[in-house]
């Protein structure tokens, strides 16, 4: 008699993170729903991060690709994923023990929503490098229930800024079929370009209570500098597509959008001019400023940037 499919497959791309992966195996172990598999996929990992994931056992399934990216590693584990829901967890996240449970009771309420994501709480560490422990954050005097202005057809909000955190959703697995998995072509924003697709064909709840700690360190890929500005043209891209109204007749207006492109862009300009690549700063602070003339400030990083000023990044 084969073995009955698990309710949620949870899969944990890695790579070199022999310093949290443990903490974040254990926070998906201690879940209170516990019909699940959990999936790590190592990209080609040069430290201890694979001895420790086999150290484990049984309880965790260890799949390994040479070094391809997070989005093929994300990728591969979807394709091995038996579950009814899907969670792509970052290797360096924590999850509190009801976050399953909680996000799967509103699936269940909701049989037309095709992902469930929560709030998220900010993890940084002190002055010694040291995170505080996941039991000094009281989620329990976090307000419960749903954020009615962040659920339902979002693709509008989403063209302002990238409102789900990917260590805190979880995703009907029919979802892939029909919006597809990761972009591998996308080193930056791949998060934020599937869950566009997806609300464009489901609405989604988001859950107040802070149910997931989002690690800060300085080896997150958010915190490089690019050459590309790959959230201006994600969005550009999605507005072309789809325009700027959601599912539902809620829209934003050209003016908002165009003045978000411009702040995306003067924060792609200033990252650059902190790194004294001044060609792309320069380049970037002026098409912030033609986006958004009345933003003088923005004009005014050109020529304190050609001056020798640089922020601090």
């Amino acid at each position: 008699m084969a073995a009955s499919k698990p309710t949620v497959s949870i899969i944990i791309p890695t790579y070199n993170c022999e310093a949290y992966i443990a903490e974040t195996l254990d926070s998906v172990l201690g879940q209170t729903f516990t019909d699940l598999e959990l999936i790590v996929v190592d990209d080609g990992s040069t430290d201890r991060t694979r001895e420790i994931v086999t150290s484990y056992g049984a309880p965790v399934r260890l799949l390994s690709q040479s070094n391809s990216g997070v989005c093929a590693a994300r990728n591969y584990g979807i394709r091995e994923a038996s579950g009814s829901y899907i969670c792509l967890m970052d290797h360096d996240d924590y999850w509190f023990p009801e976050k399953l449970a909680l996000q799967l009771e509103q699936m269940f309420l909701h049989p037309d929503v095709g992902l469930v994501y929560s709030t998220f709480i900010w993890w940084h560490p002190d002055g010694e490098g040291t995170f505080p422990h996941p039991d000094s954050f009281d989620i329990e005097k976090m307000p419960g229930g749903i954020d009615e202005e962040f659920s339902g057809w979002i693709y509008h909000l989403l063209l302002l800024d990238c409102w789900i955190l990917t260590s805190a959703a979880l995703i009907r697995a029919e979802v892939f079929d029909k919006c597809g998995a990761y972009d591998e072509s996308l080193p930056y924003s791949e998060d934020w370009d599937l869950w566009l697709r997806i609300s464009r064909e489901y609405p989604v709840i988001k859950l107040n209570k802070g149910l997931t700690l989002y690690r800060q360190h300085p080896g997150q890929g958010n915190r490089l500098t690019r050459e590309i500005d790959y959230r201006t043209v994600l969005l550009r891209d999605a507005a072309a597509r789809w325009g700027l109204c959601s599912q539902d007749g809620r829209c934003i207006s050209r003016q908002q959008f165009m003045q978000n492109i411009a702040r995306y862009q003067m924060e792609f300009g200033l990252k650059h001019l902190a790194s004294n690549n001044l060609r792309y700063a320069m380049r970037s602070l002026w098409k912030a400023w033609l986006n958004h003339p009345a933003n003088l400030k923005t004009l005014a990083y050109v020529p304190a940037g050609l001056l020798g000023w640089r922020p601090k990044w």
